[in-house]
């Protein structure tokens, strides 16, 4: 391979810590691309098409595009622009609206939580595609003290008025008084599926949370916050996006 860059400074370029360093894990059989382990020094690859891993993680390509975590507040909508004049993503993007970002599906105007937001086209494309099955994970608070059978009523899934929704996890958080908060993962992307598997169930939302997309999780991120995704973050992502 006579074009391209060495390994090792793609690698550090990524990161992962001085050449030196990045040698070692090559010599250690700690790194692969395209399925291949390399263990020799010197190999040129295109950090642009081959996909490299260190210890199975993806190490995703030099940042030509953005790739965002925003946690959106309640009461916020889910667009750029809206002609009624409230506020929207936009409003928290600041001199970034001039990369062309765009978000990544959508979250209901009350939902507060997880949206990524990118200016990447076919990235935003395979993550909202069904067939990839990309998990969300939602916090809910709902009215009532939802019973056990309740519970294993939704996790082995219901029929609401479009068709059957079987969510891949329904777990119990805490209930008590006149509320209860539930945890949800499902694949699915329906127009307010979680709000409504409650209200099938007598149980209204009175709030709502996404809280990961797939492995990225909103962890600290203060609402109304923006960060870039890590290496390790974005590198799950285009695993799961089959990019």
């Amino acid at each position: 391979m006579n074009e391209g860059i060495r390994l090792q400074k793609v690698l550090a370029a990524a990161g992962l810590g001085s050449r030196r360093h990045c040698e070692e894990l090559i010599a250690d059989g700690m790194v692969q691309v395209n399925g291949r382990t390399i263990a020799e020094q010197g190999v040129r690859v295109d950090p642009m098409r081959d996909v490299i891993r260190v210890d199975g993680a993806r190490i995703p390509p030099p940042r030509r595009q953005l790739y965002l975590m925003f946690h959106k507040p309640r009461g916020v909508v889910s667009t750029m622009d809206d002609p009624q004049g409230r506020t929207t993503i936009a409003d928290y993007l600041g001199r970034r609206t001039k990369d062309g970002l765009f978000h990544v599906g959508r979250l209901d105007t009350p939902t507060e939580g997880l949206l990524l937001i990118t200016n990447d086209g076919d990235f935003a494309q395979r993550m909202a595609h069904p067939s990839h099955e990309i998990s969300k994970t939602y916090v809910a608070e709902i009215e009532g003290v939802i019973e056990n059978v309740t519970l294993r009523k939704l996790g082995r899934g219901i029929v609401l008025e479009d068709g059957p929704v079987r969510p891949d996890e329904v777990k119990l958080i805490q209930r008590g008084g006149t509320r209860s908060i539930v945890q949800v993962v499902l694949h699915e992307g329906r127009n307010r599926i979680v709000r409504r598997m409650f209200d099938a169930v007598g149980h209204p939302v009175r709030r709502l949370t996404r809280t990961a997309v797939g492995p990225v999780k909103l962890g600290r991120l203060k609402v109304g916050e923006l960060r870039e995704l890590t290496s390790e973050e974005l590198g799950a992502l285009l695993d799961l996006a089959g990019l």
